[in-house]
């Protein structure tokens, strides 16, 4: 095979590409009123709540397949992190103005603390520290 007749098969083949990218479009103008009038139709909240049940059930998976000798480090990372969210919710229970960001605010310290307290007892570190070992 010489080089013109390698330039003609690369000309020819451009030339459909360019067909099928042509034909793509078309299908895909004509498409478009379809796909946006579904869209408007879409609830956004019910894509948050699939979000929300997929993250759910992802997470319960994660953690129950979590093995025994790796449950220790995992908790004190989680304890560390609930710590930082009982620190952010008392700023907010305490600076903010309205009474409905302040009950948000004292239900995340009272989940946070449970969060933590319930991981120091499934650690064994709270029994721990009540004996003075910890």
């Amino acid at each position: 095979m010489n080089a013109t007749d390698l330039a003609n098969r690369a000309t020819e083949t451009a030339n459909q590409a360019l067909s099928l990218a042509d034909q793509a479009r078309a299908a895909a103008i004509a498409a478009a009123p379809a796909i946006d009038s579904a869209a408007a139709a879409a609830n956004p909240y019910l894509l948050l709540l699939t979000i929300f049940l997929l993250a759910c059930f992802v997470g319960y998976h994660v953690v129950w397949s979590v093995t025994p000798a790796l449950h220790s480090p995992l908790m004190g990372v989680t304890n560390a992190i609930s710590s930082v969210i009982v620190v952010g919710a008392m700023l907010v229970v305490g600076l903010a103005d309205s009474t409905l960001a302040r009950v948000f605010g004292f239900l995340a310290v009272i989940l946070a603390a449970v969060n933590i307290f319930g991981g120091f007892l499934v650690t064994r570190r709270m029994l721990a520290m009540f004996k003075g070992k910890g």
